[in-house]
């Protein structure tokens, strides 16, 4: 295993409108940066990672594995991926890695698939075929290029060091990367499959800001005679029902207010009080109001944990049915939806069959 990876971020990031640069700003739970150095470190595919940054004060604070050193970045891309190449040569690489920081979606299996094709070829490249349409101006003069023949080259690109490194040292001019170095001088190139996902950040728009919350909801009711019993907004035969100022699902109160509290808007108290407007009123026409709400505020439902806690029913036999009806209900593909029973060991009104509880807890997420 004698490959080295060498990452890119030395850059000024002047166009993604931060005061700090990108590759430090908090993506995914971690700096850009950190997830291409993760990836690499958890490849188990190279001798020596190598960032070139011109902010070394900014990882004195962190804590890598030894195999990762931080390296003075240069005025261009070009010329820090030069100082990559100098620093590694004292090792004698046989293959180097050149990645930009600011590509942190790429995947281990793209890594697996450069070094694959390394082995017959001198150099690697991935590319993507573009999705838009394409336009080529020269002067006042605007043609239509063939977006088929079209190639958008990503990194990490791979290529055999000597080569790579004879190219750098005698090159004079500014590139955007390191296939330019071998198309320039008619060079060899194995072109393989990108991937989609591996986006380039440039701007900040180009971040999904998308926010996680996570809300909790609990409702419980007694059990009466005479009243019949819905539970997630399906009828359950059974010899009692649910005592409440509407029908008494604790699936859809909780779902409510497990809702509500995710998007920080109270209690279900709040909007359906024990008034005459709201008796006997069945819990999907409480339900379809928040939802409404959620939708109009651009919030999507990740997924619901549904807690069913009671003796009887037994939620086995009509966890399917309540699980459908939710997802009716919800417009929410019930394989989002999970529903468990719990019982409570015959202790307390839920252990002698005079009520039933539920907890929800719900993960949505909020779009800009």
């Amino acid at each position: 295993m004698n490959n080295f990876f060498v990452i890119l971020a030395a850059g000024k990031s002047k166009r993604f409108n931060k005061k700090m640069a990108k590759q430090f700003y908090n993506y995914k739970n971690k700096e850009i940066i950190d997830h291409s150095i993760d990836k690499s470190l958890d490849s188990r595919l190279f001798k020596k990672i190598v960032v070139v940054s011109n902010n070394l004060n900014h990882f004195k604070k962190k804590k890598y594995p030894k195999i990762v050193k931080i390296i003075k970045g240069g005025k261009e891309r070009s010329d820090s991926s030069l100082n990559a190449l100098k620093y590694i040569k004292q090792f004698k690489p046989k293959n180097v890695f050149i990645h930009d920081a600011a590509r942190p979606n790429f995947s281990i299996k793209l890594l697996e698939d450069i070094i694959k094709n390394l082995k017959k070829n001198k150099a690697v490249v991935p590319i993507i075929n573009s999705k838009d349409s394409i336009k080529y101006k020269i002067k006042n003069h605007i043609f239509n290029l063939n977006r088929n023949n079209a190639i958008l080259t990503q990194t990490p690109q791979a290529f055999r060091f000597k080569d790579l490194f004879n190219l750098a040292i005698n090159q004079k001019q500014k590139i955007n990367d390191e296939a330019t170095l071998f198309i320039n001088t008619n060079h060899k190139i194995k072109f393989i499959r990108g991937e989609n996902k591996n986006n380039k950040i440039t701007y900040l728009e180009d971040i999904n800001t998308s926010k996680t919350y996570f809300g909790i909801g609990f409702d419980l009711h007694r059990l009466i005679k005479n009243k019949k019993l819905y539970l997630g907004g399906l009828k359950i035969p059974f010899h009692s029902g649910l005592k409440g100022h509407s029908d008494g699902d604790v699936i859809l109160h909780a779902i409510i207010d497990a809702i509500l509290g995710a998007t920080r808007k109270k209690d279900i108290g709040t909007y359906f009080p024990n008034t005459k407007k709201f008796k006997n009123v069945r819990s999907p026409k409480m339900l379809k109001p928040i939802l409404d709400n959620l939708n109009k505020f651009n919030f999507f439902i990740n997924n619901l944990d549904i807690n069913l806690i009671c003796e009887q029913p037994k939620v086995s036999k009509y966890r399917d049915k309540i699980i459908n009806s939710i997802s009716n209900l919800m417009g929410l593909n019930k394989d989002l939806i999970n529903l468990k029973g719990k019982t409570v060991e015959k202790l307390g009104l839920i252990g002698k069959e005079k009520a039933i509880a539920c907890e929800v807890i719900i993960s949505i997420t909020k779009y800009d």
